[in-house]
């Protein structure tokens, strides 16, 4: 039988309503917080209306606030906002979705001059505020007039100051239909071709805090009015399924840019126009500063899918394998390997795994051949790179050890002393406590190792250690 001491909620019931009232108002006193979610469960008990009201009421309180918050205050006004949040989707919206966009459109709309009073802890509080999904989900139930919600969304985007609108388009678009659709797009085309100059204050876009404060505040605004139409004009297009208003939005130099060519094909693949979405990837050029592997992932896929869709299967195989031969990419060769006939594919995927076992970036063949599986290679390129591998990479050498452990425990107890002999020699004292479990797995692992070749046994290994580091008493601690 549970304890009637324990804190659970049938314990708290037997205490009676008055009691439970009483340390209500006690344990609340001088917390804030706990105070405004006690209003608003009294708000909430006398009906939805003046539940709104009250939630209505703190988000006024929190926008017209203007001092500064430090950390521990932004950690309060975050849960109190979640709180919030959840009360408008969760309570309000399945009783009044009308009165709830329009609390969701307050919630969102004080997100600037909250997170200006965050300043450089803006970043991490933005995420409160992105609830484009739960807008979006509630637009749909209050079924708002399109013309309406267009020119309101307009006025959000305009004001986008810390990408808290991330992803607004797409929410709303079931609720916007084609006709608010149209009429946003219209109004984000005026917005792009007004000078800034030419704008009403409202529908200048604001740069966050401290930008806003500089000399040059109009400049960087001006830049932000044409990013901002450009951006709302590919997610319009993208929500109509228009992807020559999608391509329109970039210039010719633009389509160069590998990650702008690569979005631009996939759209075109979609749209059944391979011929033009390979036309694409051949136009483009590898970014200064982007990562080569994110291409090979990326831009190449789609190439191989519209060599795919024109029926030229052959140069698709032939690029599957350039990806996987450039970079040990598995999913490359497993999609390589699928499209070869039965038997062929034996002799195809040993051509693979000697290619991956000569790779010249050593880990990564490692990596891969673990992965695949192909232990018998791992082992072998352990046991050939003894004394080389790179100790400090424990995320891929401690996945190594333990898949190579229980067939090939030599050189699961290579790929061990690797990183202990990096911990050790960098003094790296944080990971000593992994270092020691290493040398124990080391130590369980011996009895299974008939043969240490040219390689120490465990116990001159552990003797080296011990003479050589008999200073480091904090790790030698943690192996006793």
């Amino acid at each position: 039988m549970a304890s009637k001491k324990a804190l659970n909620a049938r314990n708290l019931e037997a205490l009676g309503a008055e009691r439970l009232a009483e340390l209500l108002i006690k344990i609340s006193t001088g917390k804030s917080g706990a105070r405004r979610l006690l209003r608003l469960e009294l708000a909430g008990a006398e009906g939805t209306a003046e539940l709104a009201r009250e939630v209505r009421h703190r988000l006024t309180m929190i926008g017209r606030s203007r001092g500064i918050l430090e950390l521990q205050k932004i950690r309060e006004l975050e849960d109190e906002l979640r709180v919030l949040r959840k009360v408008i989707v969760g309570r309000i919206a399945p009783e009044d979705a009308i009165e709830a966009i329009d609390l969701m459109w307050q919630y969102m709309g004080i997100a600037n001059p909250t997170l200006d009073r965050c300043q450089d802890h803006a970043g991490s509080v933005v995420d409160v505020f992105r609830a484009a999904a739960d807008l979006g989900d509630t637009a749909r139930a209050a079924r708002p007039d399109p013309h309406k919600l267009a020119d309101r969304t307009f006025e959000a985007l305009t004001q986008n100051a810390h990408g808290q609108y991330a992803g607004l388009i797409g929410a709303l678009t079931p609720a916007l239909g084609q006709q608010g659709l149209e009429r946003l797009k219209q109004r984000m085309i005026e917005l792009s071709n007004t000078p800034l100059a030419q704008l009403p204050e409202a529908h200048r876009p604001k740069p966050p805090w401290p930008f806003s404060e500089m000399a040059d505040a109009d400049e960087a605004a001006d830049r932000r009015r044409l990013r901002t139409a450009r951006a709302a004009l590919k997610d319009i297009a993208d929500a109509q399924g228009d992807v020559d208003a999608f391509i329109d939005q970039h210039d010719d130099d633009e389509r160069k840019f590998s990650k702008i060519a690569t979005g631009i094909a996939r759209r075109l693949l979609a749209a059944g126009r391979a011929e033009e979405a390979l036309k694409a990837t051949e136009a483009a050029e590898y970014d200064e500063g982007v990562n080569p592997a994110w291409l090979s992932y990326q831009l190449e896929d789609v190439r191989i899918d519209a060599l795919d869709a024109l029926g030229r299967s052959d140069e698709a195989q032939e690029l599957r394998w350039s990806c996987f031969e450039r970079s040990l990419s598995a999913p490359h060769l497993r999609a390589y390997l699928k499209r070869i006939p039965d038997f062929d594919d034996i002799e195809a995927e040993e051509k693979a795994l000697d290619h991956a076992r000569r790779f010249h970036n050593r880990l990564t063949a490692l990596s891969f051949l673990v992965s695949w599986p192909a232990l018998d290679r791992a082992a072998a390129l352990v046991i050939e790179e003894a004394g080389g591998l790179a100790g400090a990479f424990h995320e891929v050498l401690i996945p190594a050890a333990d898949a190579l452990a229980a067939r090939h425990p030599l050189a699961a107890t290579l790929v061990l002393r690797a990183m202990i002999d990096f911990t050790l020699g960098q003094r790296e004292s944080t990971r000593y406590k992994h270092a020691a479990r290493h040398l124990l797995d080391c130590s369980s692992l011996s009895p299974a190792i008939q043969d240490f070749g040219t390689f120490e046994t465990h116990e001159a290994y552990e003797a080296r250690l011990r003479r050589e580091y008999a200073r480091e008493p904090s790790f030698w601690d943690l192996v006793a």
